[in-house]
């Protein structure tokens, strides 16, 4: 991955006039516009620039995150400049997704189920896209089934945010926004890794303390991106 540019906080704004801007383009070779004309990768869609995209409002409206577009009517990340251009995702916009976030034993023998993802072996909340034809709540079914073996459909998932995602793919116009979502059952049941899972594990998580001290005594690493959305359902669960 192409190191982003740095980004000074008080130019970060789309508002504030950088003309001397230059992010770096991290679109791989399989999305460049000669690779597209060949051939589409069944996980993006087939505009080689925003430009191409014909339904700016409608995917302005659907948004989990509100997002402008610029002069060109070419989305811009709501967050702010990142430092990359391009599209390293398989929508130009928002790329929504779904992290559902499973607690057995709620209380202080609680534990939170956690995969090993493929692509960087870090501890992660179970999750993915979502196809274009489900919605988010059958999205996050779907994910905690092909990761994990869970079958959850009789429980119902507490909605804890619709936020963007600290992803390492986003840029200026391409960008992951996600629904995150608890789902609480009353005792650990087994599990098994597949899909894009390497491990699931069931780990200590009466606090983030714990579950840190957890993943490090097992030789892993949380992932980064969802410290975050976990210490939120910990905490909502802390308010019961």
């Amino acid at each position: 991955m192409t190191e982003p540019m740095n980004i000074p906080a008080e130019l970060r704004d789309w508002s504030v006039r950088w003309p001397e801007y230059a992010p770096v383009d991290i679109t791989p070779k399989e999305l460049l516009p000669q690779a597209l004309a060949r051939e589409v990768p069944v996980w993006a869609e087939e505009a080689a620039t925003p430009a191409a995209v014909t339904d700016w409002p409608q995917r302005q409206d659907y948004a989990l995150v509100r997002f402008e577009c610029d002069a060109r009517s070419w989305p811009l990340h709501p967050a702010g400049r990142t430092g990359h251009t391009g599209r390293n995702l398989g929508r130009w916009g928002e790329n929504r997704a779904v992290d559902p976030i499973v607690i057995a034993n709620a209380g202080p023998a609680q534990r939170l189920l956690l995969v090993t993802r493929d692509d960087n072996h870090q501890e992660a909340a179970p999750g993915g896209m979502v196809n274009p034809d489900e919605t988010d709540e059958e999205a996050l079914l779907r994910e905690l089934f092909e990761e994990t073996g869970l079958d959850l459909r009789r429980y119902r998932p507490i909605i804890l945010g619709r936020d963007l995602v600290d992803d390492h793919r986003q840029s200026d116009h391409a960008w992951v926004a996600s629904t995150s979502a608890l789902f609480v059952l009353p005792t650990v049941v087994p599990v098994t890794a597949a899909d894009d899972a390497l491990d699931a594990t069931w780990y200590p998580a009466d606090s983030m303390t714990e579950l840190e001290t957890a993943i490090s005594a097992a030789g892993r690493t949380l992932f980064a991106a969802h410290r975050p959305l976990i210490a939120r359902a910990l905490a909502h669960l802390a308010q019961k």
